[in-house]
């Protein structure tokens, strides 16, 4: 298989991932329920991983690090304790947008016809009871980065809350929290930081702390009626998946290791997917494709095919796994006018090779000169 859907999970895993994992099952207990070397290896992983995230976003506080499953319950917990107006962007993801459609007292700023934020509109959107500006770092769909530094600084100018959702980012884009003012970054651990399927967290910055949205067990003030509101315990209710983190702690290091090639491979390889296809009569790149900065990601769509129909066929007869449909993004399709029919994305790694890339212009070349057979 020539796996090509690495925004939405990485794989494969590092080994030394996977050797993690398989070692901390047999020596991580509960973490912080107990004075026993099996229960203390838990918390030691748990705060060698907060220090590693830590690191990662330049952060000085470790504490501030809580996980959670993924970056949907780190979003989820960050927008539920907001109370005023906010301002999110047609870029969101579902895990984005869904809890603010819930609260409601919302405005949504409009991208470009290529998915491009200008940010000024952000502080054009700005109300009397505006309280957060709620964004995704990069487009899921689109591979547009987006200037957050920007939005950080308006947010900064009106004392507004700034939540980040780096799911697209972390581990491939560096966010630094002493040069970007930001109050919560969200994070995944199974995408580009190579961790575990069901790891995650948030990391919290300028006084920002939410409401829990889960409260028990906390292995700290037991005799309290109320859950502790000291962090990590604050965010952290109930036995945390050591397991998991301890590959997350694993891919960070493994990230962390490669100085920036695990972007600049993939990226070299998206570009010379985009510039083998862009050409090509019959297919519709979406996203600002000649950006500088961008993640290692092409949408497209061909000729009047169901994106649904191309992935398939591109599974069946190249062993090529991209994604298609809607990505979580519905927005971002409407701005795209790409709502009937969804895009088929593909999503490089430092691990494809330039091989993978031309089996995959292989793959597209064939739809277009033979059609859908399946």
């Amino acid at each position: 298989m020539i796996y090509l859907d690495n925004a939405a999970t990485t794989l494969p895993k590092p080994d030394e991932v996977v050797k993690a994992v398989c070692d901390a099952l047999n020596s991580c207990g509960n973490p912080s329920r107990g004075s026993y070397d099996a229960s203390l290896n838990g918390l030691r992983c748990l705060l060698r991983a907060r220090m590693a995230v830590a690191d990662l976003f330049n952060s000085d506080n470790p504490l501030n690090v809580a996980f959670t499953q993924n970056a949907t319950a780190a979003l989820n917990i960050a927008i539920s304790s907001l109370k005023g107006h906010v301002i999110i962007t047609a870029a969101e993801h579902n895990s984005v947008l869904r809890p603010v459609f819930r609260r409601g007292n919302y405005t949504v700023v409009s991208l470009d016809e290529k998915g491009r934020l200008d940010a000024s509109d952000i502080e054009k959107a700005i109300k009397s009871d505006t309280e957060a500006v709620v964004m995704c770092h990069a487009s899921n769909l689109t591979g547009n980065v987006f200037d957050i530094f920007a939005v950080g600084e308006i947010c900064r100018k009106h004392n507004l809350k700034f939540m980040l959702d780096a799911a697209q980012t972390a581990g491939l884009i560096p966010i630094d929290v002493k040069k970007i003012f930001l109050s919560a970054v969200c994070f995944s651990g199974h995408k580009s930081l190579y961790g575990p399927q069901g790891t995650g967290g948030i990391l919290l910055q300028n006084g920002f702390q939410p409401q829990p949205l889960v409260v028990g067990g906390s292995g700290s003030e037991s005799f309290s009626p109320t859950h502790p509101s000291e962090m990590p315990d604050a965010l952290e209710a109930g036995t945390q998946n050591a397991h998991g983190i301890a590959g997350l702690l694993a891919g960070i290091n493994y990230v962390t290791s490669l100085e920036g090639k695990a972007f600049s491979e993939a990226d070299k390889l998206a570009r010379m997917f985009i510039q083998e296809v862009r050409g090509l009569d019959g297919v519709t790149l979406y996203g600002d494709i000649d950006a500088k900065l961008r993640t290692p990601v092409a949408s497209l769509n061909i000729k009047d095919f169901d994106s649904g129909d191309v992935a398939n066929f591109l599974y069946e007869h190249y062993s090529i796994a991209v994604r298609a449909g809607a990505h979580c993004a519905p927005l971002m399709h409407k701005t795209l006018g790409t709502q009937n029919r969804g895009a088929v994305r593909f999503s490089f790694s430092h691990f494809n090779t330039q091989n993978d890339v031309l089996t995959a212009v292989d793959g597209v070349k064939e739809i277009l000169k033979k059609g859908i057979l399946l």
